[in-house]
């Protein structure tokens, strides 16, 4: 076979292994209008003579000329440091929306299986000319009878790998400089320089950091033009920001010299992506997980849904994140106040979001509508008694996850307290000291009702604006009241 066009018997494919999120896709956009822009072409209807394997995905998309579109991508690793696109449109962006279309519509599963063409073949093939691409995984054992284990894949190409994520660092080290650089020219304009009420002023800057495979870092910029004059206060919300941006710029610059656990939650902060393979490879977190609580939040187009769960044995708090985009379903697989029996791998650096192997309902519970009911077992009650902690208590946890990793934006408690009002805003409060809310939370009336005036057992998520309530823990039920995505942007589950 080496030297010659790859033969693909009938029926034989190469599986694949693992797809990209949304979050991936979003990453490796030229900008967030990009995405957009690619979102109406991300159905089945524009697409024909689909495929996918574990190397490549490929499609024509039916545009708005005479002929369709040939695009193929390149996804063979799923952190993007390997990713290569092609398409015959006239598009001088890459990648361009067709791409960025069919990467959609492949994540979401639309993409089906299947032997690539000839033509996909050969752009493979010249894209590495160390590596004879063999796709040949599998045989269909529906049709052929054959029941032996699937062949071993192919050898990677360690070099190429290495060569790959020596050009991604180069390229972060790159855009992290320019950051603190404009970091520094921001400094010294002011804060009044008018340039800063523009969108466009950060949008640029975001686009670059996407360039430089620093997409989260691409995130918080967004984020942070939203608060350039949406209060009488916004000068320190955003000089608080642009110094949390040059903290990560510089420990982005420094990973090597930073202990190993820091290191890793650094890299995660700047945007460097871990694949979900190399997550799962590790040893799992087992344990009974109480599901203390649940929040759904916009960010740059997509909604982020973040389920809290506390270890029953360990105390350990997990973070699961999902992600939808526009019209997609959110993960619902978890619902406050049950407990299940679970496998979580950890990210690296021992960080709070994990990856689920296994999971196993302990205690099921049964729900209705708005707000959602969770009716408990017995144990459901007695476990967010058990660990609820004073206000002080939560502070000085809170304090110790800030001071370890400053950059931290979330972080769970569940406390035992009054919700009041005070000095002119809603707190949490008991003989200890009080927490404020943020803002317009969208809980704050059922948590009144639900407390009548008493402490009670309460699962929150500390922002740096305040705290958010998720759920309230009662003798009988739990009530999930943390702030859910519109119901117009998300699709039904």
């Amino acid at each position: 076979m080496r030297g010659s066009t790859p033969r693909h018997p009938r029926n034989t494919v190469r599986r694949v292994e693992q797809r990209w999120s949304v979050e991936q896709v979003a990453a490796v956009a030229p900008n967030a209008a990009a995405v957009a822009s690619a979102e109406p072409l991300a159905v089945p209807r524009r697409w024909a003579s689909t495929g996918c394997d574990a190397r490549a995905v490929w499609g024509k998309c039916l545009g708005s000329g005479a002929e369709p579109y040939d695009t193929m991508v390149d996804h063979s690793l799923a952190d993007g440091t390997g990713a290569a696109w092609r398409c015959s449109c006239p598009s001088r962006r890459r990648p361009c929306k067709h791409a960025l279309a069919l990467l959609l519509l492949w994540v979401r599963g639309g993409v089906p299986e299947a032997a690539p063409p000839p033509a996909v073949v050969a752009w493979i093939t010249g894209r590495t000319p160390h590596q004879v691409v063999e796709p040949v995984e599998t045989t269909d054992t529906t049709e052929t009878g054959d029941d032996s284990p699937p062949a071993p894949p192919p050898p990677t190409d360690r070099g190429d790998l290495d060569r790959a994520r020596d050009e991604r660092v180069a390229r972060m080290r790159a855009g992290l400089t320019e950051l603190d650089r404009w970091l520094a020219d921001r400094m010294r304009t002011g804060l009044a320089d008018p340039a800063l009420a523009r969108y466009s002023t950060w949008d640029a800057l975001a686009a670059r950091l996407v360039d430089a495979q620093a997409g989260a870092l691409a995130n918080r910029v967004r984020r942070l033009a939203g608060l350039v004059g949406a209060s009488p206060g916004w000068h320190a919300d955003v000089l608080a920001e642009l110094g949390l941006l040059h903290l990560l710029a510089q420990a982005g610059l420094r990973l090597g010299e930073l202990p190993d656990g820091l290191a890793d939650r650094a890299a995660t902060a700047v945007g460097w992506q871990v694949r979900h393979a190399d997550v799962l490879a590790g040893v799992p977190d087992t344990d009974d997980w109480f599901v203390a609580g649940r929040s759904d939040v916009r960010e740059d187009r997509i909604e982020v849904r973040r389920v809290w769960l506390r270890g029953v044995a360990t105390g350990e708090w997990a973070m699961v994140l999902s992600f939808a985009a526009y019209q997609q379903s959110l993960d619902d697989s978890f619902t406050v106040g049950a407990v299940v029996r679970a496998d979580f791998h950890r990210y690296p650096g021992r960080s709070l979001r994990v990856l689920v192997s296994r999971t196993k309902v302990v205690e099921p519970v049964e729900t209705t509508d708005t707000p959602k009911v969770v009716e408990p077992v017995e144990t459901t009650e007695t476990i967010a008694a058990e660990v609820a902690t004073t206000v002080a208590g939560a502070c000085d946890a809170i304090g110790r996850a800030v001071a370890a990793e400053p950059w931290l934006e979330r972080y769970p408690a569940i406390i035992r307290a009054t919700p009041t009002f005070a000095d002119g805003r809603w707190v949490l409060t008991d003989a200890t000291g009080s927490l404020a809310l943020a803002g317009e939370v969208d809980g704050r009336a059922t948590l009144l009702a639900a407390s009548a005036g008493a402490p009670v057992a309460i699962t929150v998520e500390w922002t740096p604006r305040g705290v958010v309530p998720l759920a309230v823990h009662l003798a009988d039920r739990t009530l999930d009241i943390g702030p859910r995505a519109d119901p117009s942007f998300v699709g039904a589950a």
